[in-house]
């Protein structure tokens, strides 16, 4: 069970850093970058063999809230549960992973692309999502004729969303924050130049909030 909902934390801030890690020396110095820049919520991607440590050593910082991306399936779910994920996002939806979501109580944004998707998650309870590939997908009209109908429902878009076009997506009432992979360059991890990016994205202005 969590201490946050999957409102709260999409509220934290306007953007969710998006983080692949490859070495778990790395986690520290980012989680506490983007955390000074005003950028709490952090989704570590479960893409590397280091994840679930990067998950163990950013959920140390303080006032960083650390949640797992690429959730697959229950199973990965309770692996990033006990490395101390306090929420949990995913690039689809499925009846597994998402009922494995509701009874563990944790915060949970699955990935959804159509109405169909949407439907599926509305009828299991949920209401905030991952809009996802958000650019691939339609961009912001597809999610605009989506959000008309599904009008309950509130999105995290993440998928080609950079710090230039955020703010067109953010301006929108139903998207509550977006995800986005810019705020840790690749090579050597530099935490003046994260903590200044994650500054200029906490700053963004938004509509849903």
């Amino acid at each position: 069970m969590s201490d946050l909902t999957v409102a709260q934390v999409m509220e934290l801030a306007p953007v969710i850093p998006v983080l692949v890690v490859e070495r778990v020396e790395d986690a520290l110095p980012i989680a506490r970058a983007l955390v000074a820049g005003g950028l709490p919520a952090l989704e570590v991607t479960l893409r590397t063999p280091a994840a679930l440590d990067v998950i163990r050593e950013m959920a140390q910082v303080e006032g960083a809230v650390v949640g797992a991306g690429t959730v697959l399936n229950p199973r990965q779910l309770d692996e990033a549960m006990k490395a101390g994920a306090r929420f949990a996002v995913s690039p689809g939806l499925t009846e597994p992973l998402g009922r494995a979501a509701i009874d563990a109580g944790l915060p949970f944004l699955p990935g959804t692309a159509t109405a169909a998707d949407v439907m599926r998650g509305m009828d299991m309870g949920l209401t905030h999502f991952k809009f996802f590939p958000a650019a691939t997908s339609g961009g912001l009209p597809a999610l605009k004729a989506l959000a008309a109908p599904l009008y309950e429902a509130r999105f995290c878009p993440t998928g080609g969303i950079t710090f230039d076009n955020a703010p067109d997506w953010l301006a929108q009432p139903f998207i509550k924050c977006v995800g986005g992979t810019w705020l840790v360059p690749k090579g050597p991890v530099d935490p003046a130049r994260i903590e200044a990016l994650a500054r200029d994205a906490a700053a963004l202005p938004r509509a849903g909030v």
